[in-house]
C-alpha cells in the first residue's frame, strides 16, 4: 500500500490499483500539490462535513464515478447531490473490496456551509477513520480534540501510521497530539491540519521531535510512504 499526504488533511491511498482519497480539500487549499482535474479517485472517505474536508468531493465523485463513504447524515446529504454513497456511523465497520473501514469517535463539529445562502447544514457526528488492508492499519483522526478513548483505539488496533491534527484552535494542538500519539501507540505519526490558515500555524518538525524517537514524521505535500 502506498500512502501519500497532500496538505491540510488530504491523504491518498493506493491499494491494488484502487485510488482512495481522504478528505479531498483541494480547491482553495494553499498547501496542496494536487489539481482537481488531475485527481482520479475510485473511492472518497470523509471524516465530517466541514468545507475544508468535504472539499471537492462532489466534483471529483461525479467526474470519476467514485464511491463516497461517510457518516450517515453526510452520506445522505451527498446522495441528494447525485453521488454514490455508502453511509456508516461511529463504531461501525465494513469490509469493502479495497479494505476495511471503521469509523471512530472524534470530538468536533460537522456541518456543511452554503456561503451564498448563508446556510449551515448539519451533517451528523464527526468521525475518525481506521483503514485496514494487506495486514496494515492506518488511523486518520479527522478533526478532533484529545479524548481518552484514544487509549482504547491504541489497545485494540495495531496502527502502522497515524495522521493527527496539531493546528490547535479548531482541533487539538501539539501538546495534546503528543499525548494522543502515546496513547495510540502507532509505529509512525504524521501531523496534519496545520499551517493552512494563520490561526492554525504550528511547527510540524518541533512536534515530530517530541513524539517517541523514530515515530514522528513530517510529510510535505506529495510525500509518500510505502507500507
Amino acid at each position: 500500500m502506498k500512502v501519500s499526504f497532500h496538505g491540510h488533511s488530504v491523504v491518498k491511498l493506493e491499494v491494488n490499483g484502487t485510488n482512495i482519497l481522504i478528505d479531498p480539500f483541494i480547491s482553495g487549499n494553499g498547501m496542496t500539490d494536487l489539481f482537481v482535474d488531475n485527481v482520479k479517485p475510485d473511492v472518497i472517505l470523509l471524516t465530517h462535513g466541514h468545507n475544508d474536508h468535504v472539499g471537492d468531493t462532489v466534483q471529483l465523485a461525479k467526474a470519476n464515478d467514485a464511491l463516497v463513504v461517510a457518516p450517515f447524515e453526510l452520506a445522505t446529504y451527498l446522495s441528494w447531490q447525485g453521488l454514490n454513497t455508502h453511509p456508516m456511523h461511529i463504531g461501525g465497520a465494513h469490509e469493502f473490496g479495497f479494505g476495511k473501514v471503521k469509523l471512530t469517535q472524534a470530538f468536533h463539529g460537522s456541518s456543511y456551509t452554503e456561503e451564498e445562502d448563508k446556510r449551515i447544514i448539519y451533517t451528523g457526528m464527526p468521525a475518525g477513520i481506521l483503514f485496514s488492508t494487506e495486514g496494515k492499519t492506518i488511523y486518520h483522526a479527522g478533526d478532533t480534540a484529545l479524548f481518552s478513548d484514544m487509549k482504547l483505539i491504541g489497545e485494540q488496533n495495531d496502527i502502522d501510521l497515524a495522521f493527527l491534527p496539531i493546528g490547535d484552535n479548531f482541533t487539538m494542538g501539539p501538546d495534546d497530539a503528543i499525548i494522543a500519539a502515546k496513547w495510540l501507540r502507532a509505529k509512525r505519526v504524521v501531523p496534519i491540519h496545520y499551517n493552512t490558515f494563520p490561526v492554525i500555524e504550528q511547527d510540524g518538525i518541533a512536534f515530530s521531535k517530541k513524539v517517541a524517537p523514530g515515530e514522528g514524521i513530517v510529510m510535505n505535500a506529495g510525500d509518500t510512504i510505502e507500507l
